[in-house]
Order: C-alpha cells, then sequence, then structure tokens
C-alpha cells in the first residue's frame, strides 16, 4: 500500500519487523492502541474506522485481524464508544464469498462510518483465490442489496436522531476507461472509471428511494 519505490532488501527488512508476532498479539496490540486514542477522539468529536484487511486472508505470512464480520465485532466491542467503528470496504470484505454484506451492514450499521462501495469478481471457488476488480455493479456483491441495507441504517439514524445519519461514502476505485488510459494516476483509482462508479451507485440510490445529499 505504499507509493515509495523498495528494494527487495528494503521490503524483506519492513516484512522481518513482523517476525514472531501472532494474530492474537497483533490484535491485542489494537486493542491497546484503540483503548489510549478511541476517548480522546470522543471528547474531539471525532468517528474513528478501521478499514479491513486487504485481501482478508494471510498474505505473505502477516497476521491478519480485520477480515470479516467477527473480527470486526471484536474490533468495535474492545472499546465501546460512539468513536470506535469501522470502514466497511465492499470490495475488502467482498473477496470472501462467505461474508453476507448486507447483512453485515444491518447487524454492525450503528458503527459504520464511512463506505468503500467498490466490487470484485473471484476467479476461484476455493477461498483464499484469485479475483480481480470489477465494475461497481457487475462484481460479486450485489450492491444493490448492500445499498438498500445502507439507506435503511441511515433512515434508521434519522429517527434516533443521530447528527452522523448520513454516512459518507466514496466509490472506491474503478476500471480505467476513455482518457484514464492515457492519464497519469495512482493504479486502481482512474477519474473517469471512478466517476462512472460514482454515477452507477447514485442511480441505485436515487431509484431506491434514498437521499443523495
Amino acid at each position: 500500500g505504499a507509493n515509495q519505490e523498495l528494494s527487495f532488501e528494503g521490503f524483506r527488512a519492513l516484512l522481518g519487523s513482523y517476525d514472531g508476532i501472532s494474530t492474537t498479539q497483533l490484535r491485542g496490540n489494537l486493542h491497546t492502541f484503540l483503548e489510549e486514542v478511541v476517548p480522546v477522539a470522543e471528547q474531539l468529536g471525532l468517528r474513528l474506522c478501521c478499514h479491513p484487511d486487504d485481501p482478508p486472508f494471510p498474505l505473505l505470512g502477516l497476521p491478519r485481524i480485520v477480515s470479516d464480520e467477527a473480527d470486526y465485532a471484536a474490533l468495535v466491542g474492545a472499546v465501546e464508544s460512539p468513536a470506535n467503528g469501522i470502514t466497511l470496504c465492499s470490495g475488502s470484505l467482498g473477496v470472501n464469498p462467505d461474508t453476507d454484506l448486507p447483512g453485515m451492514m444491518t447487524r454492525l450499521g450503528a458503527k459504520v462510518h464511512f463506505l468503500h462501495l467498490r466490487n470484485v469478481t473471484r476467479e476461484e471457488t476455493r477461498f483464499p483465490g484469485a479475483f480481480h476488480e470489477a465494475a461497481h455493479l457487475e462484481g460479486g456483491t450485489d450492491m444493490v442489496a448492500l445499498i438498500r441495507a445502507i439507506l435503511a441504517e441511515e433512515d434508521r439514524r434519522k429517527v434516533e436522531g443521530r447528527s452522523d445519519w448520513c454516512i459518507p461514502m466514496r466509490p472506491d476505485h474503478g476500471q480505467a476507461m476513455s482518457d484514464d488510459i492515457k492519464r497519469a494516476q495512482q493504479p486502481g483509482y482512474p477519474l473517469v472509471g471512478r466517476l462512472r462508479g460514482l454515477a452507477e451507485l447514485r442511480g441505485v440510490v436515487a431509484g431506491l428511494g434514498g437521499s443523495l445529499e
């Protein structure tokens, strides 16, 4: 996830800094960190939101601790506070065919502080397995069902009187198209492709009778 260039030696050195750290220890470190920062965030009126592991399975021997709904439930339960929440990334979480994203949005919706809406196509039936980026409405995730659950959560927050009823969203990632092909850009973040994704997502929201605020 870094932008800087790394040599093989530099990469191995970074990877080596995790030698001997187990999943249990890394999760404990995260919870200790939350115990320190969540009270301060609450005092400042901030909302913290943890992004899931991407991809949601072990890679290069590194521990994975935020890969599914159970991991997220443990995270928000570690420090109970309005400031402690999650980023629901439908692309990262959707790599696992067993992940019920609309159901997850319904069950953990009160803790969702940010939405990354993107889609992936799994190339294999086994998990973990290969996958690739898909158009927002064309991958393995039922985006219409997920957005329906998001709108229901926003309606629930309105009734509850929450000021943060409108959950921030971005059309995360996209497929390069048109001028994207010749434009210098960060891989996975094409301008035109993401605008297409945003238009599609806004269309789903409007079709379901939701607000476009």
